[in-house]
């Protein structure tokens, strides 16, 4: 199905006053949501893309562990089943709410601000524990992302990808983290490493994921 005929109700504009970060005791901050995966990754993708909403309110970057000429099939395939709109990452485009972004086989993915907005950073410097697209690059560089807070989720994979980057948005940013549960995971090792290192707020089964991140955005 082509982008611009995808299915789901393009955002509303919100006609609420902003609250006042003085008088609430706190900044505003923007919401982003980052999945990474990799074995079994394309079935608990399609389980939690397809129950995400068409307007949500937030931009979703995905990496799933996958060689060149594979994501954009994937991205195709996801997006024909899904109401929010998902397409392979491309470098220098400008993130959107209500849409996907699943980064391409052989390539980094990361973002970077531009005045009020993020756009896709896409390069192919060495594979990190041998994974080109990694989740830990993604992570890392939206730790560097100001006046974001982030929702990571880790779902099923071998390895431990993902948690070198879920301790620097730690470190670094406001973030809450995510894992899939063991007994939905196909393989354990990704979301294992990360309860590891201490750095997980809270442990879901595949299909409660797609109602956190939700409620992440709405909160």
């Amino acid at each position: 199905m082509e982008w611009e005929k995808r299915k789901g109700s393009e955002p509303e504009k919100n006609t609420q006053p902003l609250s006042d970060p003085v008088q609430s005791g706190r900044i505003a901050r923007k919401k982003l949501v980052c999945i990474g995966t990799s074995t079994g990754g394309p079935r608990a993708l399609q389980t939690v893309l397809s129950s995400l909403p068409g307007n949500l309110e937030a931009p979703v970057l995905v990496v799933q562990h996958m060689p060149s000429g594979f994501t954009k099939s994937l991205a195709s395939r996801l997006n024909a089943i899904s109401n929010i709109r998902v397409k392979e990452a491309e470098d220098g485009e400008m993130l959107k709410p209500g849409a996907v972004y699943i980064a391409p086989g052989d390539f980094h993915m990361g973002v970077e601000a531009r005045g009020a907005h993020l756009f896709i950073r896409l390069e192919q410097s060495a594979p990190v524990n041998g994974h080109r697209p990694a989740v830990d690059k993604t992570f890392e560089s939206v730790s560097m992302l100001k006046n974001y807070e982030t929702l990571a989720v880790i779902m099923t994979g071998m390895g431990s990808d993902g948690t070198k980057g879920l301790i620097a948005l730690k470190n670094r940013g406001h973030v809450r983290a995510i894992v899939e549960a063991e007994e939905s995971c196909i393989v354990y090792g990704m979301p294992r490493s990360a309860i590891a290192a201490k750095v997980v707020d809270e442990v879901l089964p595949l299909e409660k994921i797609a109602e956190a991140i939700m409620k992440f955005i709405s909160d």
